[in-house]
């Protein structure tokens, strides 16, 4: 059987490109690309048929299937030839059962899906991955790609920087200066990439590269290149792998440029019309209260979306006021049945530490999304004896200026009271000393 997909106008149109095209958007409505399937031919399987071989594949060493993305080869790209998959071996990343945070809050049953458990630390591997990988296959057809380029909070050059990097193949990715934590920083330095820092926000960023890929034939990486969501969408894939084919109640995810949310529901639709899964959990969007366009329009019902100039927020890789992906993921939230939540700084940061307290290692967004687990907890939209599954975005090993800032209590001016704060006991080295404050601190 031979498996195909295509670009298609996610707006309804009838326009198709091929995948080795470089168009991002349709030239009739000016709506964004979204990359279908011919899901008549993967309906020649049997449901049984496709949850044993991505389960005889997951996370083995045949190439290049041992990769949780590529293990889903024929729902993800199969356009791209073996020989020219650019990959790390990503996806696989641990179901985290939470126990006892879910005690502590009041929900029986929780899960963290730790995507920053990945090559960069970030679920922007999965993406970026597919995205190379064509753009691999297309030089290796004779078009001429001088390079493949990005705006980002950190995570996106990342990752396109060591994909990049492993296939030989040129990056250049800007970002904002200042506004992207030191690890992020030094990730593309050292795989290689043309760093530019301009002094701007993520959406002027955005708005440079979107220009120049346009001009001078330049492939762009961003989110709005829907080949990221194909491998992005394998979230939902892997989680229902890891649950046995069967869907938590309500999956939980940060939300910026809400690419992530339109990959989780493309996902879960492409496995329900497939038939590998027979229901659909529920999704809630966090947002940062200093950059919530989405969370606005949810409280008009989605009614309109209207971009905001973000301010600054912990949460930087989704300090973005001008999403690319907003008409996809409301059009998700729609069929979901999703809800958006918001988080402050002081709630966001207490969140994380407070996870953090129970084993993990938060970054600052998945933060975000406990903050809104909690609300949503609080108010009973969620309730206690629902699976619930927050996904984690990137590694908190990212962030380690955020987690030490908190722990020192120096957020004050963005009105973080840390009530989780830990620091340090510096003591001289004597032994009765040390023991009665060791002691005395046990006890409190």
């Amino acid at each position: 059987m031979i498996y195909k997909a295509w670009f298609q106008c996610a707006l309804g149109c009838d326009e198709r490109h091929d995948l080795n095209e470089i168009v991002y958007e349709c030239s009739k409505c000016g709506g964004l690309l979204e990359v279908e399937h011919d899901i008549d031919a993967l309906r020649t399987k049997s449901p049984v048929y496709w949850r044993q071989l991505f389960d005889q594949r997951y996370m083995r060493t045949g190439w290049p299937y041992g990769s949780s993305v590529w293990g889903k080869k024929e729902m993800v790209c199969p356009n791209v030839e073996n020989e020219n998959v650019v990959s790390m071996f990503e996806g696989g990343g641990n179901l985290f059962w939470a126990d006892r945070l879910g005690r502590e809050i009041g929900v029986e049953d929780l899960w963290v899906k730790q995507c920053g458990n990945s090559h960069t630390g970030s679920f922007k591997d999965l993406g970026m991955t597919v995205l190379v990988s064509m753009v691999k296959q297309m030089i290796s057809e004779g078009k001429c790609i001088p390079a493949v380029a990005c705006a980002s909070t950190g995570d996106t050059s990342a990752a396109l920087a060591a994909y990049g990097a492993a296939a030989g193949i040129r990056t250049i990715v800007f970002l904002p200066r200042d506004k992207v934590s030191a690890a992020q920083l030094v990730q593309p330095m050292a795989n290689g990439a043309l760093v530019v820092s301009l002094e701007t926000d993520f959406d002027g960023c955005m708005r440079i590269v979107r220009e120049i890929c346009l001009r001078e034939n330049i492939y762009l990486a961003n989110s709005m290149n829907s080949l990221r969501v194909e491998g992005q969408k394998t979230i939902s894939l892997e989680l229902a792998q890891q649950f046995d084919w069967e869907m938590p109640d309500w999956i939980v995810i940060p939300g910026g440029n809400l690419g992530n949310v339109s990959a989780l529901g493309k996902g879960l639709q492409e496995m329900e019309e497939i038939g590998l899964i027979n229901q659909l959990p529920r999704i809630a969007v966090a947002q940062s209260a200093n950059a919530n366009p989405l969370y606005r329009s949810y409280l008009q019902n989605f009614d309109r979306f209207e971009p905001i100039p973000a301010q600054r927020t912990l949460a930087s890789a989704i300090q973005i006021g001008d999403p690319v992906s907003a008409q996809k993921a409301i059009r998700v939230l729609k069929t979901f049945n999703g809800v958006v939540e918001q988080a402050t700084e002081d709630e966001l940061a207490n969140a994380s530490a407070m996870a953090d307290r129970t084993g993990l290692f938060c970054c600052p967004h998945t933060g975000v999304a406990f903050a809104a687990l909690f609300k949503l907890l609080d108010r009973g939209v969620i309730q206690r004896k629902d699976r619930v599954v927050v996904i984690s975005t990137a590694h908190g090993l990212k962030f380690t200026e955020f987690k030490i800032a908190y722990h020192e209590d120096r957020l004050r001016d963005l009105g973080v009271e840390p009530r989780h704060a830990n620091r340090p006991l510096e003591l001289p080295p004597k032994y009765d000393l040390v023991r009665d404050r060791v002691f005395q601190a046990l006890l409190m």
